[in-house]
């Protein structure tokens, strides 16, 4: 069984009281987080899930509100003893943008020696083997400094697509194409953001959409205002702590 679990659901700004992106998945091997916001190290704990039991983190681009938790994350497994491997696949850039983060929170941090091993690997088109799942990325249209890609992770014969932040692109159709379940934002409601998707854009390309479930995420305050509404006509909105099996 795979099981993804909404650690964090929410957009950049808090909307609604809700964290920012993290969504962990658990497969028979092991668990890792999709994407791990700056207030992820919080939602995790609140969530009674032990950092100690993440094998691996995807990013899919370099916002902090989609991997500023990292650092976090790794000293507080420094902190608590962690001596178990920790994986973190990110876009082109992302090792840099690590190292750098570190430093202007905790300088010094990113050169210390750590009590665990970190493997840094780069995720793209390529399939990647990551803590027992095949992963792929790929490209997606949002602020091109912090390298934007969506993420399709393959495991136990399930298939689980994220589409990142973006606004709306061909590369969404090739992420749900046959996934068992496509996380995609939906940060307004009818207003085009750019670099955001809308829900009445993604509503006229749902036909494309091929995937067997879609789940909307990153929702502003116009969204979350319009839940009932939609929830209504069907539409499946994330929340901090829900959790699909799949």
């Amino acid at each position: 069984m795979v099981s993804i679990q909404f650690i964090g659901s929410g957009d950049a700004f808090g909307s609604g009281g809700r964290f920012q992106t993290c969504i962990r998945l658990t497969h028979q091997g092991g668990s890792l987080l999709i994407d791990c916001g700056a207030s992820s190290l919080v939602a995790l704990k609140r969530a009674g899930v032990t950092p100690d039991s993440i094998d691996a983190i995807l990013l899919s681009h370099l916002h902090g509100d989609h991997f500023g938790g990292v650092p976090f994350f790794i000293l507080d497994a420094q902190f608590t003893g962690r001596r178990r491997p920790l994986v973190i696949a990110g876009p082109p850039g992302a090792a840099a943008r690590l190292s750098e983060t570190m430093e202007a929170l905790f300088p010094g941090s990113s050169r210390s020696e750590k009590r665990f091993p970190i493997e840094l690997l780069e995720l793209g088109p390529e399939a990647t083997r990551v803590c027992g799942t095949s992963v792929t990325a790929l490209p997606v249209i949002h602020t091109p400094a912090a390298h934007p890609h969506g993420i399709r992770v393959e495991v136990d014969g399930r298939i689980v697509a994220y589409s990142g932040d973006t606004e709306w692109t061909e590369a969404l159709v090739v992420l749900a194409d046959g996934a068992d379940l496509f996380i995609c934002e939906s940060y307004s409601f009818d207003k085009r953001v750019r670099y955001h998707c809308d829900y009445q854009t993604l509503a006229s390309h749902r036909a494309e959409l091929r995937c067997k479930r879609m789940i909307l995420t990153h929702l502003s305050e116009a969204v979350l205002a319009r839940s009932g509404e939609l929830t209504h006509q069907g539409v499946e909105l994330a929340a901090d702590g829900l959790t699909i099996n799949l």
